[in-house]
């Protein structure tokens, strides 16, 4: 199958001739990957700094768009689908009963799955544990909905598993005009919370059309306490992080006793009472088709700036390096 991918880490992403994907275990869909989401989380991957669960030659991506091919005997849908593409019968190993129902062969979907079953998600077909896997809404293109899993479970997490946000607390997102921080304040501001935000001056407009009370400009040396005065000096309630380096800085507008939350990997010490936690995005299908159902209902969204072709998945990787803007970057796998 065509994929896009490296041959040995550090590599640049060249365009791989791969096998196949092996015969689908019982808890397992086969996609056939219409899209593939892209993000500085592929770099981190492309390098060898996160474990995807296989080693290099390898397709990157973790979250994909497109449709069922297959699924294995333990997931029940509308129609028997226990066979891979091309009639091949899946393995049909016992998992104790059904693993996830409501799948079938032909459903549009979307995931996020880790660790790989087979390769990543930019190649023309994608194995994931049905429980990661959600049914795209019939109003979501493609597109979109392979943008949706990794910014989009990461938000909702950090909010409600890391944070506890709530009606009524004062959020900061630090670092708001990347795609995920957008969802962040839109999922808190949908949450019933007052939302404070740190952006670009360039992406204030954008980010209060978002749903924030409040966007302070991140480069401003004395943001943090522009937050507190904002507080009556008090200090927000919560803060989540999604700004590289930046949970230092996020910490010193928290209140004592609050919390904070940070998904770049560099948590400061704790002080003053602030309870502070590490959240890295977790493959959760149900979670998933519930933001699917905001994104159809227009409560959150994402915009895709450019689509690539799979041979241009480089130069799609260097736009996100280089910063998009607070769009979403894609690659078009298939038409």
């Amino acid at each position: 199958m065509r994929a896009a991918g490296i041959r040995r880490y550090s590599d640049p992403v060249e365009l791989l001739d791969l096998p196949d994907p092996d015969e689908l275990r019982s808890d397992e869909v086969l996609v056939e990957v219409r899209c593939g989401g892209i993000g500085n989380w592929d770099d981190i991957a492309r390098t060898g700094g996160w474990d995807l669960g296989r080693q290099p030659p390898m397709a990157l991506g973790v979250e994909a768009a497109g449709v069922i091919a297959g699924t294995g005997a333990a997931v029940h849908g509308r129609t028997s689908g226990s066979r891979l593409a091309d009639g091949r019968p899946a393995d049909g190993r016992p998992a104790g009963g059904p693993v996830r129902d409501g799948l079938a062969v032909g459903d549009r979907v979307m995931t996020h799955s880790l660790p790989l079953r087979g390769q990543g998600a930019w190649a023309e077909w994608f194995v994931a544990a049905a429980a990661d896997v959600a049914v795209i809404p019939d109003t979501v293109p493609f597109d979109v909905a392979a943008a949706l899993p990794v910014p989009g479970l990461t938000a909702d997490e950090a909010l409600g598993d890391g944070l506890g946000a709530g009606p009524g607390a004062t959020v900061l997102v630090h670092g708001a005009s990347g795609v995920t921080g957008m969802l962040m304040v839109e999922l808190a501001a949908g949450r019933g919370a007052e939302v404070m935000a740190t952006a670009g001056t360039d992406a204030a407009a954008r980010v209060t059309a978002a749903g924030a009370a409040h966007v302070l400009d991140r480069r401003a040396p004395d943001w943090s306490g522009q937050a507190r005065r904002l507080t009556e000096g008090r200090g927000v309630d919560l803060a989540v992080n999604a700004a590289p380096a930046g949970a230092a800085d996020a910490i010193t507008a928290v209140r004592d006793g609050g919390r904070l939350v940070t998904i770049t990997s560099d948590p400061p010490a704790a002080d003053r009472g602030i309870e502070v936690r590490e959240v890295y995005v977790a493959p959760d299908g149900t979670r998933l088709a519930r933001l699917g159902e905001l994104l159809a209902a227009g409560t959150i969204r994402v915009t895709v700036g450019t689509a690539y072709r799979l041979e241009e998945a480089e130069r799609a990787l260097a736009c996100v390096r280089r910063g998009s803007g607070g769009q979403a970057v894609v690659l078009q796998v298939a038409p």
